[in-house]
């Protein structure tokens, strides 16, 4: 069955975890997950819509970028109209928290220059910006999906995309998205000897750190 999301920067482990969930392999051929990324919503702040949560040398971590607000607020803005705002050299920031983060990850360097390079297009809208960083980790996590924004907004909870799972992750909430599909377990961190194994970060925690070996991790395969 399809799954619906919202919109995210740098998306959540249990965001992958949800798009890897119908995405199976058999003998001769591929059949991928169908994932619906809500597109005619309002923009909501203070949500992972322009935020992510990452594992520094100070523990967990979040970073997040501004949007240009249009007359003084973002209320009542629809999420594909909302313009990122380049104007704080906040790329700059990301870029050097991340490669402080993760620079002496397994596999930093096979993905880093790629990686930025989005951040460094300078993609107008937010939700131009999340998508092209979904595709980017949809790729190397080796996932196959059929990603596709909605066409019109439905209540929550309705089942017309499929499952409904805006909302349910959240920085502001715990959820059980990774206890629900019986992933809940530790993979290796590059602080983990000194904070111990996080959850709850971005899917670039688990790329930098497992590399190719994360599609294993998403779908509870054991080698």
């Amino acid at each position: 069955m399809p799954v619906l999301l919202n919109t995210a920067y740098f998306p959540p482990v249990e965001y992958f975890a949800l798009m890897a969930k119908e995405f199976t392999l058999s003998p001769d051929r591929v059949f991928p997950s169908v994932v619906y990324i809500e597109a005619c919503e309002n923009y909501q702040k203070q949500s992972y819509r322009n935020r992510c949560m990452f594992y520094s040398s100070s523990g967990k971590q979040s970073l997040s970028f501004p949007i240009v607000h249009v007359d003084g607020t973002h209320n009542n803005i629809p999420v594909t109209e909302v313009r990122v705002d380049y104007s704080t050299g906040w790329v700059v920031r990301h870029e050097r928290a991340i490669a402080s983060a993760y620079g002496t990850s397994a596999y930093f360097d096979y993905y880093a220059d790629e990686l930025f390079s989005i951040l460094d297009s300078r993609p107008e809208t937010l939700f131009g910006l999340n998508w092209k960083l979904t595709e980017f980790f949809i790729e190397k996590t080796g996932l196959a999906v059929d990603m596709r924004p909605t066409e019109f907004f439905c209540p929550y909870g309705s089942d017309a995309y499929g499952q409904d799972f805006r909302e349910k992750i959240h920085p502001k909430r715990p959820d059980t998205v990774l206890g629900d599909l019986g992933i809940e377990k530790p993979y290796f961190q590059v602080f983990s000897g000194k904070y111990g194994f996080l959850s709850g970060l971005s899917v670039m925690d688990l790329l930098f750190n497992e590399g190719p070996d994360s599609i294993l991790w998403l779908k509870n395969i054991r080698i």
